[in-house]
Order: C-alpha cells, then sequence, then structure tokens
C-alpha cells in the first residue's frame, strides 16, 4: 500500500489525525489559533494583518438562481467538446490537443462539480472519471519518476509545449502536481469508491521528489540534457499548492509559511501581500494574481492566511475600478493571439497592474478582465463590486462552446480564447456556492451520489 493512501487511511479514520497534520505542515481549514513555522521557532507576531472572518462579506451558501445554473451549464459544454473518447484527457484549449496537469485538474473539478450541481448524472459522472483515472495510471513519466509538464490528450504521450512528441519528457511541474491532488484529495474523501483508482495513480509517481528541505521543487532540462531541480511557486500559489500534499502526509512546512519572504505594497487603497523574493535571485516572477487566492476560498475555504490576503488582493481590485472606472479582475490566461498566454497581475517585478508574459516581457496592450476570476469573485464575496463583475462577463460565452477567457481592456473586445481552466474554474466556483468549499474534510459528509 502506498504511503498516500496509507496516509489517507488512518485520517479518514481519525480526527486527531487530520488536527495533527494541520499543526505540523499549516495546512490550516480555519484554524483560528495556527501559527507558521520559522526557523525552527514558532512566531509570535505575524506580519500579515490578519481579517476576522466576521467582517468579511462572504457569500452564504444559497441554490443556484436559474441564470447561475444555466451558466454552469454553457461551461460544462467545453468538456463535452472537447474531452479524447480513448483516453479521456481534455485539452486545455479548445480544439488543442494537449494538456498539463493543471488543465486537467481544472476539468476534474469541474467534473465534480457538474456532477454536483446535477448537470450530468453520476453515470457519466463514473464514466468519465474511470476513464480518465485508468489513463493516468499509465502515463509514461519524466525519468520514469513524475508527471511529465505536458501530455497529449489523444495519445496521453509525453509532448513539449509546443505539442511536439518527446521520449523522455521535459520535466515537472511541483505545482501542477499539488493542484492535482486536490481532486484526488477530494475523491478520497467524498468518493471512497475511486480511492483504490486514485491509489493506482499514485503509486507510480516518486511524490518524495518534489520535496526537498519541506519546499516543493521542480524539474527542468539544460542544453545538455541534464535534469535541474528549482524550489517552485511564490507567494499566494506556493502555499496554495502545498495544502493538498500536506494533507497527504508530506513535510512541506517551509513550502506552506506564507510570512518567509513576506511584504506589504500599498495598491491603490489596499495593503497587498507580496513575495520579497526577485526575478534575479531565483529566476521566476513574483505575480500577485487573484487565481491562486480564490482556488484556495473554493476548494479549502481559505485558512486565516490566505483568507486575509485574497481579502487585500480583491480590495485592490475594486480600488482600481473605483480609481478608474475599469472593471478589474485578474489572472492569468489564455490569449486568443501572440503571445497566447499572458499573467494580468495586482503586482509583478515590481510594478503594479503589470501585464507580462511567463518569461516577464511586456504584454500590458493585452489586459484583461477575467471571466473565471470574475465569476470566482463573485461566488466568494456578496458585494456590489462582485455582481458588477458577474454582470459584465454572464454572456462572454459562445453557446455551444463555453465561456471566453475575459475582455481586453483596451478595446473592449472578447478574449475569445476557450479553455479548460477558464470553464473548469467556473463550474467548480457555481458549485461553492450551493455547496461550499470542495475538500470537505471537518466539515461535512458527503454521500458518493
Amino acid at each position: 500500500m502506498s504511503q498516500f493512501k496509507e496516509n489517507l487511511a488512518k485520517a479518514r479514520g481519525s480526527l486527531v489525525f487530520v488536527v495533527g497534520l494541520t499543526l505540523a505542515f499549516g495546512t490550516v481549514f480555519g484554524l483560528e489559533t495556527w501559527q507558521p513555522r520559522s526557523s525552527g521557532a514558532y512566531m509570535t507576531n505575524s506580519p500579515i494583518e490578519f481579517v476576522e472572518k466576521e467582517s468579511l462579506p462572504l457569500r452564504a451558501r444559497r441554490d443556484l438562481t436559474d441564470p447561475e445554473r444555466a451558466i454552469a451549464k454553457i461551461a460544462w459544454t467545453y468538456f463535452k467538446n472537447n474531452t479524447n473518447e480513448q483516453t479521456g484527457l481534455v485539452n486545455s484549449v479548445d480544439g488543442y490537443t494537449s494538456a498539463t496537469l493543471w488543465d486537467t485538474s481544472s476539468y476534474l473539478l469541474g467534473l465534480i462539480s457538474a456532477k454536483d450541481l446535477k448537470i450530468i448524472e453520476y453515470d457519466e459522472f463514473e464514466s468519465r472519471l474511470t476513464k480518465i483515472l485508468v489513463t493516468l495510471k499509465d502515463i509514461p513519466l519524466f525519468d520514469d519518476r513524475l508527471p511529465n509538464k505536458v501530455y497529449s490528450t489523444v495519445s496521453a504521450t509525453m509532448t513539449t509545449y509546443e505539442n511536439t512528441p518527446t521520449t523522455r519528457g521535459i520535466g515537472w511541474s511541483a505545482i501542477d502536481i499539488g493542484r492535482i491532488m486536490v481532486p484526488f484529495n477530494t475523491l478520497v474523501w467524498s468518493h471512497p469508491e475511486f480511492t483504490p483508482l486514485v491509489d493506482e495513480v499514485l503509486s507510480s509517481w516518486d511524490m518524495q521528489d518534489i520535496i526537498s528541505n519541506a519546499e516543493m521543487v521542480g524539474a527542468d532540462t539544460n542544453d545538455k540534457g541534464e535534469t535541474i531541480l528549482l524550489q517552485e511557486g511564490r507567494l499566494g500559489y506556493e502555499e496554495y499548492a502545498s495544502k493538498s500534499l500536506a494533507l497527504a502526509g508530506f513535510d512541506l512546512s517551509e513550502a506552506i509559511n506564507y510570512e518567509r519572504y513576506f511584504e506589504y505594497v500599498e495598491i491603490d487603497g489596499a495593503q497587498v501581500g507580496t513575495d520579497l523574493r526577485t526575478p534575479e535571485e531565483l529566476d521566476a516572477l513574483n505575480f500577485v494574481v487573484s487565481e491562486p487566492y480564490v482556488l484556495d476560498g473554493i476548494e479549502f475555504g481559505w485558512d486565516r492566511y490566505s483568507q486575509s490576503l485574497a481579502y487585500s488582493a480583491y480590495l485592490a481590485q475594486e480600488g482600481r475600478y473605483n480609481r478608474t472606472g475599469l472593471l478589474t479582475a485578474v489572472s492569468e490566461d489564455n490569449i486568443d493571439q501572440a503571445p497566447y498566454f499572458v499573467y494580468n497581475s495586482i503586482f509583478a517585478a515590481g510594478k503594479q497592474w503589470n501585464a507580462v508574459t511567463e518569461t516577464g516581457e511586456d504584454a500590458s496592450e493585452f489586459k484583461t478582465l477575467s471571466t473565471k476570476a470574475s465569476i470566482a469573485w463573485y461566488a466568494l464575496y456578496d458585494t456590489d463590486y462582485t455582481a458588477e463583475l458577474f454582470s459584465r462577463v454572464k454572456n462572454n460565452y459562445a453557446e455551444e462552446k463555453g465561456f471566453y477567457a475575459g475582455i481586453y481592456e483596451r478595446t473592449d473586445e472578447v478574449n475569445k480564447a476557450l479553455t479548460a481552466n477558464t470553464n473548469g474554474i467556473i463550474l467548480e466556483s457555481l458549485r461553492y456556492i450551493e455547496h461550499g468549499p470542495m475538500v470537505s474534510i471537518g466539515r461535512r459528509v458527503v454521500t458518493s451520489h
């Protein structure tokens, strides 16, 4: 039996085990007294200003309205159109037969959401889930260790980001592996009938290889074909991706510590948490975007750290709207023209409201109101501003294809990129309105169907 299954078996049978993981590794599910570890001692004075839950404009649980349910059905259309019948994998972008583990995670969470919202019947849920888990069980691995960064959705073989076949692979993403552990944890806790298949998937993955000194480690290759291991993740993404791994029993006490490299920057009247690590130090940008914070809320229900940092990120975006009149909900998004992927950020590389490519090139002409971020903030907060965001993007779709990624700020034209990530996050956001956080540990008992 794998380490993952052993730990989860213990966790399912013992609340003490879950609380122990929470205290030891910082997997905080609403525990107000938790403090992160730093240099072997617990900190008593946090640099983070905590916001009490009672003061937040949180949306109350309720049934979806008819228009909201119609939106969920349109988002599901994307997956109906882009699922490969043989592999069960879903295209990352409409018609583009390639997917990362992050894209696959968005599909799996969208699939769970579609079932919970009764958009699909349990039989379809079971069939789709079984097919993709069987495929993931047999995928080739980079260096025979961990999933490659990208796979063909047609053959389930390793590819480059340009969808070129590669026998060895191009490396692994610890962040993406952490994200796919969210639907895996959800299935094991809420749909235990799939636990054996999840365990089979993970049994061949050398999960310990993505952890070094309690931090997340990704892999790339250099010009000589050598494997290069790199610390992976920045504030927001790093802690979010660590949570589901910590839940499975792995020590990520450093990665999940929000306070190690933390600094506030005032942006449009809000104190926004930023990462002190610079691109020059570790060759990675410190994007502050909506994505990890809204996902943390929708999937885990926030801890006191992510709850406070998410709210400050939200307030900055509302503040920019109040200052400029431009509706603002920014995140990472595909776009429908070169360079095809942009981080529309609150803060990145020392600049406020910076829109850049993954390598840091200026992309300010592609600043976008993100559809998924707008709907996610609407699901989490009940405010006049989130109502405006929702109203602006609720019709940003093609009925037979799914939701478009966003609306370009400069031209007010639709960014017609259609992606698994946009439509998956829309589905889980709407599911959140009815059912609350995806990972249900310590909150409720969920029947399988």
